[in-house]
């Protein structure tokens, strides 16, 4: 029997940062985020599919994903095509 992972609802990840005794801006401040894109991805008005509001919608715990940068993932796609041609 597999389990679902379980995500946190915007309502959820307000009352941690809130109940933490931070402003929702601060966190956004200490990790690197656009203050207005938390709040936009925080009231659903962002689909979070790619860029910075995915990357937002993964720290708060609101979706899966992982925070892999351009370059990393450039370096990972290209070693799985070395692989594949090898075989």
């Amino acid at each position: 029997m597999s389990t679902s992972p379980s995500f946190r609802t915007p309502e959820e990840c307000r009352s941690l940062i809130e109940g933490s005794g931070i402003s929702i801006a601060e966190w956004a401040r200490e990790n690197r985020f656009s203050c207005g894109l938390v709040y936009q991805v925080l009231e659903g008005k962002r689909r979070c599919l790619r860029g910075q509001s995915h990357k937002i919608a993964v720290a708060l715990g609101l979706k899966a994903g992982q925070l892999i940068d351009v370059q990393t993932l450039s370096q990972m796609l290209s070693r799985l095509q070395q692989e594949e041609e090898t075989m």
